[in-house]
């Protein structure tokens, strides 16, 4: 198979990157096309920068650098513009714009989603709050601009072969957008890079970009109410000054932080604190790997990556509510059950989810959907008609 891997952008290396990782991994000879591609980031990542890269005409426009997610509207345009004729096979791994680029019938085009444009659709609301668009003549503007990408996003949909989910929730999502059912495969974390730590602190660890939807700010409020309980918070981003705020004298901010130390405080946490709504969401699972109960917002992908309280092996304990009350109400829970968390137990459930396993089924799936794809496309023998039956014959 000749095959194209096409991500939306590469500025950082979070999970849908870590995907991209290992479809590179996967298909060796394949090559990649990205609307935008930070060069300081290519430089010092060996996938992307041992492998031909082509980036969309964003690359060279003024400002792409430090805001190329201001030219949203222009990357359905961008995306367009890859020539990917000469390939069998088309991978996308897409949150965004990615699966629309333009395919052929003769070529097989699987896409695996991380979401739908989750700001175009059910998230449009929150996030138009969170940026402060929900009003006033932007805040119109804004909602044009959506409502535009929606009608592209849907549209596009029909020039994907088969689609994939990093989740159930995910699949629900694509069912509810684009009408159409997508199997599940679980995101690959590096749970070897984890290792398993079995002396648990009294310390709770939270950790996470510090960006509105991550609710990184809820968790801090709820444990300066508590000052009895300790959390260290690691991470950096534009919301840092208002978690800073609310941090009361328990709460220690650490910022960023290199994998060594983020991995011993997961060998050591009491309990890992999550709040975001995720799709799948990483950190739960890394922290699981490393031996840490994890108290989570119940929705998203989290409640198929934590065993609550109702499995006889539990992993962690669910809050209903992005609310204050609603966290320390599960702080309170977990701490009743503590006896009931192991390590051990964690950790084995965080291999579920292992880069093994995703190489594994992922293989095997584009495998098997390229033996149907060939077969479809095999020559079919006319019927004939026998002169003495008047039956029909191959």
């Amino acid at each position: 198979m000749k095959v194209a891997l096409i991500h939306e952008w590469f500025s950082a290396l979070a999970g849908s990157e870590k995907v991209v990782e290992q479809l590179c991994a996967l298909y060796p000879h394949a090559d990649l096309f990205a609307v935008y591609a930070d060069p300081g980031l290519v430089s010092r990542t060996a996938y992307l920068r041992n492998r031909r890269l082509q980036t969309s005409f964003i690359q060279g426009v003024p400002g792409a650098a430090r805001a190329f997610r201001s030219y949203l509207l222009l990357m359905p345009l961008a995306v367009e513009q890859f020539d990917l004729s000469r390939y069998q096979v088309v991978l996308s791994s897409s949150h965004a714009v990615a699966k629309g680029v333009l395919t052929g019938p003769d070529q097989l085009h699987i896409s695996y989603v991380h979401s739908p444009i989750r700001y175009a659709w059910d998230l449009q609301h929150q996030y138009l709050r969170e940026s402060g668009l929900d009003h006033g003549v932007k805040g119109w503007v804004a909602r044009s601009m959506l409502h535009a990408m929606r009608i592209w996003d849907y549209r596009t949909a029909a020039g994907v072969d088969h689609f994939l989910a990093n989740s159930e929730f995910i699949a629900r999502r694509i069912r509810k957008v684009y009408g159409r059912d997508a199997e599940v495969i679980y995101p690959p974390v590096e749970v070897a890079a984890f290792p398993l730590g079995t002396a648990r602190d009294s310390f709770y660890l939270a950790a996470s970009r510090l960006v509105p939807y991550k609710k990184m700010e809820l968790i801090v409020e709820a444990f300066s109410r508590t000052p009895e309980r300790k959390l260290v918070v690691v991470g950096d981003g534009p919301d840092l000054a208002k978690v800073k705020a609310k941090a009361g004298m328990n709460v220690e901010i650490l910022g960023f932080q290199p994998h060594s130390v983020l991995c011993d405080l997961m060998q050591r946490a009491r309990a890992f604190v999550f709040a975001a709504e995720e799709d799948f969401g990483i950190t739960p699972v890394e922290a699981q790997a490393a031996g840490a109960p994890v108290i989570a917002f119940g929705k998203g992908g989290a409640l198929e990556t934590v065993r609550g309280l109702n499995d006889h092996s539990p992993t962690g304990v669910f809050f209903e509510e992005q609310e204050v009350e609603s966290v320390l109400a599960a702080v309170a829970k977990f701490e009743r059950n503590v006896d009931r968390f192991s390590p051990a137990v964690c950790r084995e459930n965080a291999l579920r989810f292992s880069v093994e396993r995703f190489q594994r089924e992922f293989s095997a799936y584009v495998a098997r959907r390229w033996d149907e794809f060939q077969s479809a496309k095999a020559p079919r023998k006319l019927a004939q008609r026998t002169p003495q039956s008047g039956v029909h014959a191959l």
